[in-house]
Order: structure tokens, then C-alpha cells, then sequence
């Protein structure tokens, strides 16, 4: 691919897009229910992926006839231009992206398969402490006694961190719970996650104490089917919407802006098995698939244990 091409990406031609796009982005978003931000990514490595293509003359060969030292090319020429773990997410999308039309018949094998990727660097979620997971929730009210904001919106916020933190939802699930998922009586809530599997989630005492306030006091004519996260009007929250709302927080709390609504979620499973929670029963909570998934937080809690003990050992 030319220097050129890099540095004024095209997206690929309508017919194309339509083809090969298309049927698989709404296969993503309304059978998978992937997120905007994975939908988006997706559709990123596919764009990416068909500009190479086109521009070493291979696109008309079609996806099916790629081998396995064209897909190597294309993977250290991406290098150049992408981290590890962004190149592993496009490959991924890839990966993905062809096995759905090989269920389809179109293709008759994934050449992504086993293609080989530079080695991830391991790094360790970010997640707030108990203390600093205080005062990030203690911002609505301040705000509140300041006159920064309005009732609703002070105990919206609260909510929505508390089911963050509370119940390891992600945003996804957050902003896509209704009234008819939960139970306050038992304390629960019932989410759709990745890959349409649904779950159920303890909210705690403190999650659910304010969404029946919020239910009482600002929405009191919700039904089943509405939002339990809203705006003033009645509609349902966005992503985006959570997003700048926890910045907000985490500016007011003195935390750092790059922290995610998911940061919440690594907090809840970082403080359970700090707690001495079972590592299967966490791994049902957050709706891991596997448990290596899960695992990469026990490696959270030695690595505080371990601080605590250089910290605090005088043999140390």
C-alpha cells in the first residue's frame, strides 16, 4: 500500500460496502449486540483492510483466494501504521467478519485463521479504589448542595455509577436496562449482554435504594418497557451520554478524565475478589464466557497484595 493511500484513507465504494459490509455490521449490532464502539472498530479493519487490498491489486481476486503470505503482508504493513493491540482487534474484526460468510457460503475458508500477530504486552485493568469509588460517588450530592445541578440529574448520575460499580453491568447493559429487568424486591436485575446471553445481576442495597427513589420521585409513570437510565424528556441514555457524565465526576473527584464507565465495572470485580469472593461466582457476575477472562483480576489483587506488603513488611 503507497504513503500516499495511508495518509488520505477513502472509504471503500458504496457497492462494495453494501456487499460485504452491511449484512455483517447489522448481524453485529442486532444478532450480536455488539456495541457501537466494537461495531465501529469492525467496520475501521474492514475499511482499512480493503484499501490495502485494493491498492496491491488483490481485491479483485476476492477475500477467498488471500493465502497465508498475503495476510502476512498485510499484517506488517499494518504495524506500521497501528499499536499491537489495535492490529489485534482489526485481525479480530477480520477473523470475524469472514466466518460470518463462510456460514453464509460465500466464503469456503477463513484466511485469518491462525495468522500469526507481535506478542500483547500484559497489562493490568485500571480500577478505583474503595476510597477513591466513595468520592466519585459522593459527587452528585455535592453537586447537588452546591447548586450545580438539579435534583433529577443529581440522582440519575448516582444511579447510573451505582449500577456501574454495584452491579458490574457495562455501559451497554446499563443504558439498555428497563424497568422490567429488575427486581427490586430480590435485588436484581436481569441484563442482555455479549452475544445475547442474559444474566443476572445482585444490584446491593445502595444501587437499589436510589433506583427507587429515582422511580418514585422522577419517574413515577415508567412502564416495563422504559429506561430505568432517562433524560428529562423520558428517553433512554446513550453511551456517550455516561461517558461524559462519569468525566464530569471524575473531574470533581480529582480522578483521572481517561477513567471509562468499564473502569467501574474492572472496581466491582477487583473489591469482590479482594473481599475474598470465589473466582467462578465473579466470573458468573460479570458474564465472562471463560475464566481466563476473569482471571486477569486476581493478578489485580496480588499485585495490590504485594504493595501492601513492600509497604508495610519490615523484611520486606
Amino acid at each position: 500500500m503507497s504513503k500516499d493511500a495511508s495518509r488520505t484513507p477513502r472509504p471503500p465504494p458504496e457497492g462494495v460496502v453494501a456487499s460485504w459490509w452491511t449484512p455483517f455490521g447489522e448481524h453485529l449490532a442486532l444478532e450480536r449486540r455488539c456495541s457501537a464502539y466494537t461495531v465501529r472498530n469492525y467496520r475501521a479493519a474492514f475499511d482499512d483492510f480493503y484499501r490495502w487490498l485494493a491498492a496491491s491489486s488483490l481485491w479483485d481476486r476476492g477475500i477467498g483466494a488471500l493465502g497465508p503470505r498475503e495476510v502476512r503482508d498485510f499484517v506488517i504493513e499494518a504495524q506500521r501504521r497501528y499499536g499491537r493491540r489495535t492490529l489485534h482487534n482489526h485481525v479480530s474484526g477480520l477473523r470475524t467478519l469472514c466466518r460470518y460468510w463462510m456460514r453464509k457460503g460465500r466464503l469456503t475458508r477463513n484466511p485469518f485463521t491462525g495468522v500469526p500477530l507481535p506478542k500483547l504486552e500484559k497489562r493490568l485493568p485500571q480500577f478505583l479504589t474503595e476510597e477513591q469509588a466513595r468520592a466519585l460517588l459522593a459527587g452528585p450530592r455535592r453537586l447537588l448542595e452546591n447548586g450545580a445541578c438539579d435534583a433529577f440529574t443529581a440522582c440519575r448520575d448516582l444511579l447510573a455509577m451505582e449500577l456501574l460499580y454495584g452491579g458490574g453491568l457495562r455501559v451497554s447493559e446499563l443504558v439498555g436496562l428497563s424497568h422490567g429487568d429488575v427486581d427490586l424486591a430480590e435485588g436484581v436485575a436481569r441484563v442482555l449482554g455479549k452475544g445475547r446471553k442474559q444474566r443476572v445481576c445482585p444490584l446491593g442495597r445502595a444501587a437499589c435504594a436510589v433506583l427507587a427513589r429515582f422511580r418514585d420521585e422522577f419517574t413515577p409513570g415508567a412502564g416495563r418497557a422504559d429506561p430505568v437510565l432517562c433524560n428529562k424528556d423520558g428517553g433512554r441514555l446513550t453511551p456517550r451520554s455516561v461517558q461524559l457524565m462519569l468525566k464530569r465526576h471524575l473531574a470533581l473527584a480529582g480522578l483521572p478524565l481517561d477513567l471509562t464507565p468499564h473502569k467501574l465495572r474492572h472496581s466491582f470485580a477487583t473489591h469482590l475478589l479482594n473481599s475474598g469472593a470465589d473466582l467462578r461466582v465473579v466470573q458468573e457476575l460479570l458474564g465472562h464466557a471463560q475464566l481466563v477472562t476473569t482471571q486477569v483480576y486476581t493478578h489485580v489483587s496480588i499485585a495490590r497484595l504485594k504493595d501492601v506488603y513492600d509497604r508495610a513488611h519490615p523484611r520486606a
